[in-house]
């Protein structure tokens, strides 16, 4: 049995195969650019360009199981062409932003509830993960902490629960083995095992590189300023938005790791200190 992977250029994705491969699955690691891909020896690698139905089949060809990046472009196409192929079960990284309201019409959540929804009627099994906060999130803020420049924040009280990929990896690969059989099926929200205010997020930092971080509180309109110039502004607005609500509501703590697989989840000071080489400026 193989099992297919888009998106495979993704951290998660990338985790994911590991896992896979070395547990002795087939793998397949599908990309629109897959002469780019990285992967262990062993692994196959496909063509596959969401927005491209004619790639879908050679794709898809033997394939028993798919981990889906959440691309609306062609899904509709390619929930036909995995029928088709004998595909038995889907696991989508989809987001907790599709359970907040107004999701049809958010620029976030709107991407992968679209997904969703045309994967409802699929004939195959699905499991929806929900992650919420990523903790890798966090490199957003690698540009100032390694030139020593203040992070500026509208709301540096926003509580979430940032989740280590490693455990949304982890959670995919049991989904898609069938050695966790309670996963199929299932829509699941994924956090991280703590809340953490984003200041208490930059103090993690910091103790993992070991000096200050200094918080600069900014205006919201400040922030989408800056925030604008490096994506749509529409997409900035709605992050202020859903941060201006976890300053008011903290994200509350869901599945984990732990509560899914009886294993430790993995803390936001783990990932910190896997990773502090990233806030540090070249040459340093």
């Amino acid at each position: 049995m193989t099992t297919l992977i888009t998106g495979a250029r993704g951290r998660v994705a990338q985790a994911v195969i590991q896992r896979l491969h070395s547990a002795g699955t087939r793998v397949r690691a599908a990309s629109a650019r897959p002469a780019e891909l990285t992967v262990p020896a062993g692994v196959e690698t496909a063509a596959l360009a969401l927005d491209r139905p004619e790639t879908f089949g050679a794709a898809l060809t033997g394939v028993r199981s798919v981990f889906l990046y959440p691309e609306p472009a062609g899904i509709h196409e390619l929930v036909k062409a995995a029928e088709a192929a004998g595909v038995e079960h889907v696991v989508l990284l989809s987001s907790a932003s599709v359970l907040a309201p107004g999701a049809e019409t958010d620029p976030l959540a709107s991407h992968s509830l679209r997904v969703e929804r045309a994967l409802a009627g699929a004939g195959f099994t699905v499991t929806l993960l929900r992650p919420d906060a990523f903790a890798t999130n966090a490199l957003g803020w690698a540009y100032p902490i390694g030139r020593d420049l203040p992070v500026r924040l509208a709301h540096p009280e926003a509580t979430l629960a940032p989740i280590h990929p490693a455990d949304i990896a982890d959670i995919a690969v049991r989904a898609l083995t069938g050695d966790g059989g309670s996963l199929a099926g299932r829509a699941l929200t994924l956090t991280g095992p703590e809340q953490l205010t984003f200041r208490e997020q930059l103090a993690i930092v910091s103790d993992a590189i070991g000096r200050a971080v200094p918080v600069e509180p900014i205006t919201r309109e400040r922030a989408a300023e800056e925030m604008a110039a490096h994506m749509p502004a529409a997409m900035a607005g709605s992050l202020l938005d859903l941060w201006a609500a976890a300053t008011v509501t903290p994200v509350a703590v869901a599945d984990t790791t732990e509560t899914l697989l009886g294993a430790p989840a993995r803390t936001f000071r783990q990932w910190a200190r896997e990773n502090a080489h990233a806030f540090r400026a070249p040459g340093r």
